[in-house]
């Protein structure tokens, strides 16, 4: 457990789920994953929001993090999307991402029913209890709508398998507070690749990140400067990724994250519905900010 939980670190990409008329594309899927690794990328989680799972079946989430994990083959720690606002559903892709060999689940709180904190520190607590696997809590209020407060995560810290949050919080003061009241070796891990500069001066540990899809050499470099102390270079290159962070956002993602990887070569555009692709106002903004990258 100790080695996997410092094995999660760095830039880490919510990777995309490639489609195809409809369905997954497993070929284009495995291209970007081999990609992500040859570009210095510390990690892979399939199946977060960025991967569309919630309008994947249960049968392609499941595919698609089996895929990650064979082509990993081990060479980064692979952390599979298993939540759920259904303790049950999320306990059974949980084992699922287990029994396949994930190395540790990234787990999200509870959306649209809206739980209190005793409702989200049982769900965990039940989930962590029955499966023996790192799970990191995805803290992100923005999308459902309820937070993980500090003190629930001080809670949550003292089971020995909850080993960790993805912060999509963007609240700066979390990761310094979270920090002083978790376990040792609770593992920072920023969820918003804009803040994630200030994240990492708080004693983050890297970001689970989205434009890292895209620029994988560039978040790898930035973390790797963040990691060593070396805030002046990773200051330049946030600048330079700045406007890719606030691009991948200016419309729902994953609109314009797909449409950025399709001027690569990594994937179609497609999205399912209700989530659209990226409007040709945002593709303007997407191709403009890849350009001022450098990696277009």
């Amino acid at each position: 457990m100790r080695d996997v939980r410092e094995r999660i670190r760095g830039s880490v990409p919510a990777l995309i789920t490639p489609m195809k008329g409809g369905k997954v594309d497993e070929a284009a899927f495995r291209k970007l994953v081999a990609w992500q690794i040859a570009e210095g990328s510390h990690g892979l989680v399939p199946c977060g929001t960025t991967g569309e799972s919630p309008t994947l079946s249960h049968e392609e989430h499941m595919r698609v993090v089996e895929m990650c994990v064979e082509e990993a083959n081990g060479r980064v720690p692979v952390i599979a999307g298993a939540g759920s606002n259904s303790t049950s559903e999320a306990l059974s892709l949980t084992k699922h991402a287990k029994e396949v060999g994930a190395d540790a689940v990234l787990s999200v709180t509870g959306y649209y029913n809206k739980p209190t904190q005793e409702g989200l520190y049982r769900h965990y607590a039940t989930i962590a209890e029955a499966v023996d696997i790192p799970i990191i809590l995805y803290n992100i209020p923005g999308r459902a709508i309820v937070e993980i407060s500090v003190e629930t995560m001080a809670r949550l810290s003292k089971i020995a398998n909850i080993v960790g949050v993805k912060d999509a919080t963007a609240n700066l003061m979390r990761p310094s507070r979270e920090r002083l009241a978790c376990e040792k070796g609770w593992r920072l891990m920023s969820g918003e690749d804009g803040t994630a500069l200030g994240y990492m001066a708080h004693g983050g540990h890297g970001c689970i990140s989205v434009t890292a899809n895209v620029a994988p050499k560039l978040c790898s470099q930035f973390q790797e400067a963040c990691m060593q102390g070396a805030f002046d270079t990773a200051l330049k290159i946030q600048d330079q990724l700045m406007p890719l962070h606030d691009a991948m956002f200016c419309e729902p993602s994953p609109g314009p994250v797909k449409y950025a990887a399709s001027l690569l070569g990594m994937s179609t555009d497609e999205v399912r519905l209700p989530m659209m692709a990226a409007t040709d106002v945002a593709r303007d903004k997407v191709k403009a900010a890849m350009h001022f990258a450098g990696i277009l």
